[in-house]
């Protein structure tokens, strides 16, 4: 099967919303490439004294309206075209959740658990001294992601702090407490997906009791949003992590608490008691109301769109549906909350962290969690509205409202 590009579905999906408005065409030739892409080789001594070379990207989408943000992955098939749509998606993220950053992503092409500790500091290391020129609290703002960690966001402050001769908290986000982290960010991605939803399950009236949901991928943002879901009285009724899936096809739903537990002690969500075994690709076209891909990029493909039951996608993923999936659920009138609505809690409460670092005061996390609310809320009626006015689909609408708000920042900026 040919390897689906995600920045050719990046571009299709900002094709579609500048159809919808006005874009000058300049602005626009700007929007479809990146500002900076930076590849490197990031060597490596190993514990047996071998050295190793490893690649690594960093990709600047667009600044117009602040520093570029985005997070780092490491993952064994991390590579440059997925790093770009990525950091396009953040930067389009971060345009619909209002705060003033712009779009960046890193990452490096590694399988993490075939790391000992001591590899991944120096692999940490040598990724930031290779970037010290490109990131910075005014400049580039990295964070967690895939397969990273708020330790290996502790590494490249150090490392930042020997290189520059100072410490700046605020070079990333997604820190240990003890350095600068935020109250709340742990749970931010989760917390504002759930936000999210309990808009939409207003507008469509949708019963807890009533709501089946399934979650593919049990890491941090599938266990909180699934954890919220559960405790809010939805019954939660598939699971999944990279081993697997489980389904309770008793239709009582799971208490995410209680399976990752299970997957502590066993290393996997698979064999949970009183649950059926499936693959990760079955888990997609479980019978529910609600599906929460939470894992990786292309997942809901035109190859099994048409099998998927769920009414409501709620993307906690980043990239999990391409172009010709979304032409699928159209027709079929599903209701997709997409990415860069859906998971834009994280980034916003990075945003947060960031300001409390620059400001240097440390908000409770009931102030965390007031101000995620407030955006989340506000964000999510905005979207709404444009998607009536437009009378498109809900990422359209996120589109149309996220290259409206970078265009005119760019055409402001402008000089002649």
């Amino acid at each position: 099967m040919a390897t689906i590009n995600p920045f050719r579905s990046a571009l299709a999906q900002l094709e579609r919303a500048a159809s919808f408005i006005t874009v000058a065409p300049g602005t626009l030739a700007q929007l479809r490439t990146p500002k900076r892409t930076v590849q490197v080789a990031v060597p490596v001594r190993m514990d047996d004294g071998t050295t190793r070379v490893f690649d690594g990207y960093r990709v600047q989408y667009n600044d117009a309206r602040g520093p570029f943000k985005g997070g780092i992955r490491y993952h064994p098939d991390a590579n440059l075209d997925e790093v770009k749509a990525l950091a396009f998606w953040m930067a389009m993220k971060c345009a619909v959740a209002d705060i003033p950053f712009g779009g960046g992503k890193g990452g490096i092409r590694v399988d993490p658990k075939k790391l000992s500790v001591g590899e991944l500091e120096r692999l940490t290391r040598s990724y930031t001294r290779l970037l010290k020129d490109v990131i910075g609290s005014r400049r580039d703002v990295p964070a967690p992601d895939v397969y990273t960690t708020p330790q290996i966001m502790a590494w490249i402050v150090d490392e930042y702090a020997k290189i520059m001769g100072h410490t700046d908290l605020a070079v990333v986000t997604g820190k240990p407490l003890a350095l600068g982290g935020s109250l709340g960010r742990e749970t931010a991605t989760g917390d504002g997906g759930f936000i999210i939803f309990e808009e939409l399950a207003k507008k469509l009236k949708l019963k807890p009791k009533d709501t089946r949901v399934v979650v593919q991928g049990l890491g941090n943002v599938g266990y909180y949003l699934a954890l919220r879901m559960h405790d809010a009285g939805y019954r939660v009724v598939g699971l999944s992590d990279s081993k697997g899936g489980i389904w309770d096809k008793q239709g009582l739903g799971m208490n995410p608490r209680e399976v990752l537990q299970w997957k502590k002690k066993t290393g996997t969500v698979v064999g949970f008691p009183d649950t059926k075994s499936i693959t990760n690709e079955k888990l997609l076209e479980l019978p529910c109301n609600v599906l929460v891909p939470s894992a990786l990029e292309n997942q809901l493909t035109g190859k099994n769109a048409k099998r998927v039951k769920a009414s409501v996608i709620l993307e906690m993923a980043n990239g999990p549906t391409t172009p010709d999936a979304d032409d699928i659920f159209r027709k079929k009138k599903v209701v997709v909350i997409p990415d860069i609505l859906a998971n834009a809690g994280g980034v916003t409460v990075s945003y947060f962290e960031w300001a409390q670092n620059l400001q240097g005061v440390s908000w409770t996390e009931d102030v965390v969690r007031k101000q995620l609310q407030e955006k989340m809320t506000v964000a999510f009626n905005e979207i709404w509205k444009t998607a009536e006015q437009h009378a498109t689909d809900l990422r359209t609408a996120a589109f149309i409202v996220a290259v409206q708000r970078i265009a005119t920042a760019m055409e402001l900026r402008a000089t002649a």
